[in-house]
């Protein structure tokens, strides 16, 4: 198998309870964005926008997305309060994934959401070379980033990847056979 199938097909979530206490070089997550701006752009809007948050900043994020689920939910849960928290101080690094709309709206929105994702597949792929995994989480509660900064009319949070080093990401998943997802004419 080719470097190029069996990177893409080893390819997983890795989850934030996963990792190890590592802090993530700058010149890595750097080089993971360099990646992501590779991504494929309709009319090139290239909509993808990140928000890096490490150190205490993905703490801050945490603690601010606990509390914002602690105001907003009907059903409060402390161990989701305490495990929302956990999740971003865990991260070697959050990266908060924007959607930067076209102002001038050339393509339809959901061609614009379908590259940020492939910015965020392209980040993904890459993670393996340096024994990271990432996960990403799109809670309704990435709507309320704005309120802790700035984030243009036109830009929108899709949610959160979470980065980390983690002891082992050699592990394949399994799909299901692509025949079942496929039909010729």
């Amino acid at each position: 198998m080719s470097q190029i199938n069996e990177t893409i097909r080893a390819r997983k979530s890795v989850y934030p309870r996963q990792y190890i206490d590592k802090p993530i070089p700058k010149n890595i997550i750097e080089e993971l964005l360099e990646n992501a701006n590779h991504a494929p752009t309709h009319r090139l809007t290239e909509p993808w926008r990140f928000k890096v948050f490490t150190d205490e900043g993905k703490n801050k994020l945490g603690d601010f997305i606990a509390e914002k689920y602690k105001e907003t939910t009907a059903e409060f849960s402390e161990a989701k309060y305490e495990k929302t928290k956990n999740n971003f101080s865990s991260a070697g690094a959050v990266l908060a994934i924007v959607s930067h709309r076209d102002p001038d709206e050339r393509v339809p929105e959901w061609e614009e959401i379908a590259s940020v994702a492939c910015a965020i597949q392209n980040i993904w792929i890459s993670l393996r070379q340096y024994e990271l995994g990432g996960y990403w989480s799109s809670p309704a509660l990435a709507d309320h980033l704005g309120e802790l900064i700035s984030l243009k009319p036109n830009e929108k949070c899709l949610g959160f990847f979470y980065l980390g080093y983690c002891e082992s990401n050699d592990r394949i998943m399994e799909k299901g056979p692509i025949e079942e997802k496929v039909e010729w004419f």
